[in-house]
């Protein structure tokens, strides 16, 4: 069963990659200028939402640099403590929802200093892929289609975020601890 697994996962993206043109061509799609159309409009995309995007990394720098994340994880230190949570997790439940490169460099410093097998190596990894970039992702595609008006998204995703925190916390504490 694992051998076929491995095969189709090998084979899938390349089977996709060569069967969606040959499909067009089939059906006399022009697929050549279709991707030239879909690339325009990709680039114009791209342009419209260079001003969120800068928004939102400007405002992360000014969180990290401000102290404000030092803070936060110093107050909730001792609270975190008696839970048998390492403290060390927090800044990777903050920074994930706002950026996924700099949760990922913070993930990466975490195992380079604690080990892939600490428990917080498996909680951080575990983040990693249980929560989402979600204030990047609204930033992103509701800026693309000019949604101005993003509020329930907004609750939706971060209420997301928090529960996929605490749930890979759990989960690893359980297994692991």
């Amino acid at each position: 069963m694992l051998g076929w697994i491995n095969i189709i996962s090998a084979w899938a993206v390349p089977a996709m990659i060569a069967f969606i043109p040959l499909y067009a061509f089939m059906k006399k799609v022009p697929v050549y200028e279709s991707f030239v159309d879909g690339a325009k409009d990709g680039f114009s995309t791209a342009i419209g939402i260079i001003p969120h995007l800068v928004g939102m990394m400007v405002a992360i720098s000014v969180f990290r640099a401000s102290g404000a994340l030092e803070f936060f994880v110093g107050w909730m230190g001792p609270f975190l403590e008696k839970l048998h949570v390492p403290a060390e997790i927090l800044p990777l439940g903050i920074l994930r929802p706002l950026t996924g490169t700099g949760s990922l460099a913070f993930t990466t410093d975490l195992i380079k200093t604690y080990g892939p097998d600490s428990m917080i190596g498996r909680i951080a990894s575990t983040v990693q892929g249980s929560t989402d970039t979600t204030l990047y992702v609204l930033t992103v595609y509701f800026g693309a289609v000019g949604i101005r008006n993003g509020r329930y998204a907004l609750k939706v995703g971060l209420f997301s975020d928090v529960v996929g925190f605490v749930a890979a916390i759990m989960v690893c504490l359980l297994i692991f601890g």
